[in-house]
């Protein structure tokens, strides 16, 4: 035996004849490997596994989720808690820390809740391929794990066979293979060992079988050319492998984010630090300390802590609201991703496609007919100019092509559960719901029985049946179906009505123009025939049988598109959304099915993975700007069109189901998977599953996510002028303390600050959260699918936003230090009050000076009295917030944690009034930007 050809075999078998590929592995053909030589060569090669990357311990899971700026800045924020507490020396529990700690787990802990249940895509793949295969060894058949299959092992595949390893044929009858998961071809593959004359796409393979397909019909025998990872699912794996998951749209705006608001705390600290310094009389070490402590109060002032722990519960939210339409997100981070996409790439077969191949045309010599509904459901009926098909020549001829074609075919139709499903091919099935259709499925089941059968073959490229017709006498009759242009030849006769004439030259060129007829129209065609036999003639050979036969008809079949895609089409597309079909399948067939979606002009070419590869890497660049149909693509290049599209700033959406779109769907910005005919690998490899492979879902699921990231805009807006608001609110308060009375009102010469680092963190964590929270469940107000998507680069909080912040935390500052001025004697009006009181007063102003913002954040621009009533969880939050406002201004232990006191009615009122100041300058501002 040559163990080293065996060892290192030349990677495409499809161009070496079938026996030299066997000898090239020191295969014995007839017999296949011995045991002991099998087990050497998995001792050799290892088990026909996939590799599969161990799943990640809990903690590390736990860890990833602290990988972000903002908790970053969180995590500062405890340190300097912490080092201030220790240095006013460590009594009592350091709230401060504490508390943000707090903040901390409860996002980290969300995180790992939702994204628990995702595993590593190359496992899955792993799990999908745990088959057992049929082999000979030393001449005898076993069958045994899929695992343990070797090199030059020999398969014997048979129909309902899953395909073990990737292997050469050597022999094959009527095999036909389901290759969807791997190249994206709708239609089964009918096999033939000959050898290829040139290089070919997988698709295009013929006389190879690949690991991971299915045996559909037939049966054959081929010996094992590549297992595990040389195979071309474990080449698919590799991809995935090292394809990198991009950080979503929404993760990069918060860590810009987390960035920007790191740096001002900073220089917040710095500044007004600095300031003090510069207008202060520092007379101790004591003074020095204090003035630290205020950098360290404005720090934590600036810092929104609950932002994050807001953000993954709003986001959480939305995963619920998808998953009730039927879309499941395994990232959080993934949910606002669909509403920022700018292109959707879309697989054919199972996703814009039902994957259910139907018959829509037949055609015979008195006419043609439409044949309504789609897939297996025999729901539809066969009309004719418009109307259901009614006795008549055209009837009479139809009832045999549908009846003819169900009886040489070996598929089966049954209802299991209220569902149709069907057994072997189908193509062959295609006939029978057709033919329920028509109504000629009962008689035809009572009239004959089958007596042989004359397989396909790649040769004869026809199949044959012979059946006892029971209506004339127990004769017996041969049925055909097969390509056209073959079964035209073997035709001397033609069916016309119920009588039977020559097919002269004129019928015989009819009957050729109208299968380019149904072809031109990327439908798949097949032609039925059949011949009454004389006595005894059954006896003869396949040849004899299949002469002067009578020509029915053709009929021509497509993977119909889904009914709710074409609207989901069309609504993307209003929404700025291009779509992009990229499919395994043949150029005309996906140019069709893309025409009837409205997802190109009719007549568009579609770009095919042989084109692609001829292009250089600028004219690739321009095919991806104008493409929008690509065909008989290989995985390789769904990822790079996915790459080329995301390099013009696109953010892209990837749709698929099998296993050839895993790479893609895991490098696309945000990877959909359908649920029920997707892989186990596809799902693992996509941030949001389809639970219902519905394309409308994706278009439900991008208004969904475009609400979201509205919303976000929205508390964004309004936990960051809150803290606005409580950072100038500080910072005017000490560096104008002489202005407004507040040195007056403390001890002479020593630093007085407007409100205590409790009160600041009472704000960000109680009053503000619940506010937050309802305004991340906001409804949609406005059509959000009326505009375009937004751009890649652009900001969530955008220059206007800034402003907007600013202008609506300084509102809030004045009004509070005002009212602490003037409950504080001195200053700018006299007042009578305590420290205490007065701050009190002003903490109480700026709570709920922030409740007033509420409304105001809701939009940029739109009034806040505009749809006012339109969130019942909002009014809640406020209502929630005012009480525990009004506990902590009178219930007596919670005024000693926080140093405030009870107010009076009056002062209440005051306090109401010059919150409403923020409501009302928005308003105005509002106003102005509008016109």
């Amino acid at each position: 035996m040559d163990t080293a050809a065996a060892s290192s075999p030349p990677q495409d078998f499809s161009l070496q004849d079938a026996a030299a590929a066997a000898r090239a592995f020191g295969t014995d053909a007839q017999r296949g490997l011995t045991g002991a030589e099998a087990a050497r060569r998995l001792q050799q090669h290892g088990p026909n596994e996939l590799r599969a990357k161990p799943p990640r311990p809990l903690w590390r899971r736990a860890a990833a989720q602290l990988h972000d700026p903002l908790v970053y800045l969180l995590l500062a924020a405890i340190g300097v808690s912490l080092f201030a507490w220790t240095i006013e020396g460590g009594e009592g529990w350091p709230v401060d820390a504490v508390v943000i700690s707090a903040v901390v787990l409860v996002n980290a802990l969300l995180g790992v809740v939702q994204e628990a249940k995702a595993e590593s895509a190359v496992a899955a793949l792993a799990r999908m391929t745990a088959v057992t295969s049929a082999v000979l060894r030393a001449g005898e058949l076993r069958r045994i794990p899929s695992s343990e299959l070797v090199p030059g092992d020999l398969l014997v595949l048979a129909e309902g066979d899953a395909v073990g390893a990737d292997a050469r044929l050597l022999r094959a009858a009527s095999l036909r293979v389901q290759e969807a998961s791997l190249t994206g071809e709708s239609e089964a593959v009918l096999k033939d060992p000959a050898t290829l004359a040139q290089a070919a796409p997988l698709g295009d393979r013929l006389c190879m079988v690949f690991k991971g397909t299915a045996v559909v019909q037939g049966s054959g025998r081929a010996v094992v050319t590549a297992t595990g990872m040389r195979t071309e699912m474990g080449a698919i794996a590799g991809m995935l492998e090292a394809t990198q998951e991009e950080a979503t749209p929404l993760q990069k705006e918060v860590a810009h984010i987390g960035r920007m608001l790191g740096i001002a705390v900073v220089v917040i600290a710095v500044l007004v630090v600095a300031t003090i310094l510069l207008l202060s009389d520092l007379r101790s070490t004591s003074d020095l300390i204090a003035v630290l402590l205020l950098g360290v109060s404005l720090a934590v002032a600036a810092v929104p802590e609950g932002l994050p722990a807001i953000l993954s519960v709003v986001l959480a939210l939305g995963v619920q609201r998808m998953a009730r339409h039927q879309a499941i997100v395994k990232k959080l981070s993934s949910v606002e991703t669909l509403g920022s996409a700018s292109v959707i790439c879309t697989d054919k077969t199972g996703t814009l496609t039902r994957a259910e191949m139907t018959i829509e045309r037949v055609v015979t010599a008195s006419g043609s007919s439409q044949v309504t509904g789609v897939g297996y459901a025999p729901e539809g009926q066969v009309q004719h100019e418009g109307r259901r098909l009614a006795a008549g020549p055209v009837h009479a001829e139809q009832v045999v092509v549908l009846s003819g074609g169900s009886l040489a075919g070996n598929a089966a139709l049954r209802q299991e559960n209220g569902q149709w499903v069907i057994g072997g091919d189908p193509t062959e099935a295609a006939f029978l719901v057709a033919e329920r259709k028509l109504g000629a499925h009962e008689r035809r089941a009572q009239r004959f029985e089958r007596v042989a059968e004359i397989p396909f073959s790649s040769d004869r490229k026809m199949m044959s049946s012979i059946e006892r017709d029971h209506e004339h006498g127990d004769a017996l009759v041969v049925v055909s179906k097969g390509a056209p242009d073959v079964l035209i030849g073997r035709c001397t006769q033609v069916r016309v009505g119920l009588e039977v004439r020559p097919l002269d030259a004129a019928m015989r060129e009819r009957a050729q123009a109208d299968v380019a007829r149904l072809s031109g129209a990327a439908l798949r065609t097949l032609a039925v025939a059949y011949r009454p036999l004389a006595p005894g003639e059954s006896s003869q050979d396949a040849d004899a049988l299949e002469r002067d036969l009578i020509f029915v008809g053709t009929v021509g079949i497509i993977d119909p598109p889904r009914a709710e895609a074409g609207v989901a089409v069309r609504e993307a597309r209003r929404a700025g959304l291009r779509v992009i079909m990229i499919t395994g399948d043949h150029p005309r067939t996906a140019g069709r099915i893309a025409a009837d979606l409205g997802l190109v002009e009719p007549g568009a070419q579609a770009l095919s993975g042989a084109e692609l590869d001829a292009l250089d890497k600028a004219a690739f660049a321009a095919a991806v700007r104008r493409v929008s149909v690509y065909a008989r693509v290989a995985p390789a290049h769904k990822l790079r069109i996915v790459n080329a599209l995301q390099a013009q700033g696109q953010v892209v959406a990837m749709t698929g189901d099998g296993v050839n779109d895993a790479p893609a769907l895991k490098a696309a910005d945000i990877g959909v998977a359908m649920g029920i005919t997707g892989t186990e690998v596809s799902k693992e490899a996509a941030r949001m599953i389809l639970a219902d492979d519905n394309f409308a879902t994706i278009v439900e699921a991008v208004r969904e996510g475009r609400v979201i990231f509205d919303n976000i805009r929205k508390f964004l807006r309004y936990l960051l002028s809150s803290n606005m608001g409580e950072v100038l609110t500080v910072f005017l308060g000490v560096v104008g303390a002489g202005v407004i009375g507040l040195r007056a009102g403390g001890e002479a010469g020593a630093l007085v600050l407007p409100l205590l680092a409790t009160q600041i963190l009472w704000i960000n964590l109680i009053t503000d959260a619940a506010p937050a929270l309802a305004m991340g469940v906001d409804p949609q107000t406005e059509d959000v699918m009326a505009r375009p998507p937004r751009r890649r680069n652009e900001r969530a909080i955008d220059a206007r936003m800034w402003q907007g912040v600013v202008a609506g935390g300084l509102v809030m500052a004045l009004a509070t230090l005002l009212t602490i001025d003037l409950y504080l004697p001195g200053g700018l009006v006299e007042g009578e009050g305590s420290l205490d009181g007065a701050r009190t007063a002003g903490f109480t102003v700026l709570v709920l000076a922030q409740l007033f913002n509420c409304f105001n954040a809701r939009s940029e621009t739109a009034s806040a009295f505009r749809h006012l009533f339109a969130n019942r969880w909002l009014w809640g939050a406020i209502g929630l917030s005012l009480l525990l406002q009004v506990a902590v201004v009178h219930v007596g232990v919670l005024n000693v944690a926080f140093g405030t006191v009870p107010l009076t009615p009056g002062q209440w009122a005051v306090c109401v009034a010059a919150a409403s100041s923020v409501l009302w300058f928005s308003e105005a501002r509002k106003w102005l930007l509008r016109r």
